[in-house]
Order: structure tokens, then sequence, then C-alpha cells
């Protein structure tokens, strides 16, 4: 069953330990041999600037990233492809992986749409607009303040309407979800969860999660497993559970997978690194059609992606 992954950190990780390498490392949640064992067709790798980064280097970490992909990714992994639209994915041949390059959070390009427009240029299809704080777009989930989005940061989001570029609200304020869902054509979540079923910020309340079925959106089921469970320890049942959750809010053809490896210390039990990804779709077959899991896995998010 081939994979399409809407979240990990993968590039972060590459950045903070230059020595780890993306071929085997067993520190990496996601290295080739995983990618390929886990049977991966799309992975979104997300440039994530930490919090202790000042302001006025996050841009230049944000292309020492980018440089990682094109530099110790692309060159020594000929399967591995960058792709932009659903033709670049249709053209990759059966053991070719795509990569989709996304940003986490906005700080990268301080208030400069020409950043942003040179992300675009270097191959970055998806933009969250916010991580968790506040920045010059929007204040994120975990800002006291809750603003929505600046005037720059609609700015930002009526740009990525013109590229076609998907607009992300995870980590996002919930006046900056509203203000998105009014201008975006093309919002996601793409690790985000029911906050229903985990009462974590970061996950998504039942109005949201309806918003995004409505527009036709793409929900990215994420294994933290603090945003799956209170219990202490999540297994792939609680992922089977969002799952369930959000189809019975109608949102069967919206839910992908957007797994947040890399980017997480604590794994779910028997998700350990995506090369166990087999596990998941094994438990998701006692439930679920073939088609269903299908798109639950791949179709669904590729169905979506702007042409």
């Amino acid at each position: 069953m081939k994979i399409f992954d809407a979240h990990c950190d993968v590039l972060y990780k590459l950045w903070l330990n230059p020595t780890l390498n993306f071929e085997d490392s067993h520190e990496l949640h996601i290295n080739f041999n995983r990618l390929q064992k886990g049977q991966a067709k799309i992975q979104c790798m997300a440039i994530y600037i930490p919090e202790e980064v000042p302001f006025q280097e996050r841009f230049e970490v944000a292309l020492e990233m980018i440089n990682i992909f094109y530099e110790r990714i692309l060159p020594y992994y000929p399967s591995i492809k960058l792709v932009r639209t659903k033709e670049d994915i249709n053209k990759l041949k059966e053991d070719e992986i795509g990569v989709l390059l996304t940003l986490e959070g906005c700080d990268a390009i301080g208030s400069s749409i020409s950043r942003l427009k040179t992300l675009f240029h270097l191959g970055v299809k998806s933009v969250g607009l916010t991580w968790n704080y506040g920045n010059a777009v929007a204040d994120g989930i975990l800002e006291p303040r809750g603003a929505g989005l600046s005037l720059f940061g609609k700015q930002v989001v009526q740009e990525n309407n013109r590229f076609k570029v998907w607009t992300d609200v995870s980590h996002l304020s919930i006046k900056g979800f509203w203000d998105v869902m009014e201008i975006a054509d093309y919002p996601i979540a793409s690790h985000s969860n029911a906050i229903e079923l985990c009462s974590h910020p970061r996950n998504l309340n039942d109005d949201q999660l309806k918003a995004l079925i409505q527009k036709d959106s793409m929900i990215g089921i994420t294994f933290v497993p603090y945003f799956l469970t209170e219990k202490p320890e999540a297994t792939i049942k609680d992922v089977l559970n969002h799952i369930d959750y959000i189809c019975q809010l109608g949102g069967e053809k919206n839910i992908g997978f957007g797994s947040d490896f890399d980017g997480i210390t604590s794994t779910v039990l028997g998700l350990e690194h995506f090369g166990k990804y087999e596990k998941l779709v094994n438990e998701l077959q006692k439930y679920y059609t073939t088609n269903q899991i299908s798109n639950f896995c791949y179709g669904n998010f590729f169905n979506h992606l702007p042409d």
C-alpha cells in the first residue's frame, strides 16, 4: 500500500546533527531504507526553524535545510525526486519516491513576501503559517493573545492561492484558523487530530473539522502520542479512533496521514518509524475496504494537491 505522508521533520534532524546518515541511521524515524520498507510514494519534508534560532538568522537556516535536501539527499538517492504537482507524481516510476517540501511556520520569512516566493521557487508546496507562537503572519495556538491573521498574513495566504500552494492550519490559533478558512483556496491541516478524543490544544474541534470537510480540505492524522490519547501510551487503535471519528463527521475523503516522524521523541506502540506503516495498514484492513485504505494512505492527499 503506497503512502503519502504529509509531515515529517527529517530535514531538521539532519540539520541538527550533520553526522546522521540518511540512508540507514536508526536515530531517524525516516531514512531511505525505512521509506522503502514502508512503501513511501510521497513524503512531505518540513522546513522547521527551532525557537532558539535568532529571528534574523531564520531565513538562512531555512535555506540550509533546503540545501540539505538538494545536496545530501537528491544526489545520493536517484530514486528520490522533488515533486511539485500531480503531473510530477504521475511521472514517478514504480521504485521512485517523491518529496514535497513544506514550510512549518512563517517565522523564516519575517515580513517579506519576496522570501516567501523564493521558497516557492525552491520547491515549497505547502506553507504552515505559524508554529505554536506568534509571528508577523498570525498567532500560534499556544500564543496567549490568540490573534488571527495580520494584514501581512492575509497577503501570505493570497500568495499561496496565487502559486497554488497549500495553506496549512496546523499549529495556528483558532482565530487564525477561521481567517484562513475565509480566504484560502487550498487549506489543509497537515498534522492535527480531533480534540474531542484528546484534549490537546494542537488538535481541532468539531466545528473546525467540519469546516475543513465542507471546504473539501485535507486532515492529516498525526502519530504524536499525546495528540492521540491522554493515556500514558498510544497504540495504533488510537490512530484508528481518530480516523473513525472524522469519518463519522463526513470526512472519509478528507483523511490522510501526517506522521510528524522525526519531530517527536515518543512514538505510537507499533509505529516507531516509517518502516512500520505496514502495521497500520494491516490494522486498517480489519475495519475498512481496500479502496478506503488506499485513499487514507495516499489517494486523498494526492487528489487534493493543487494542479
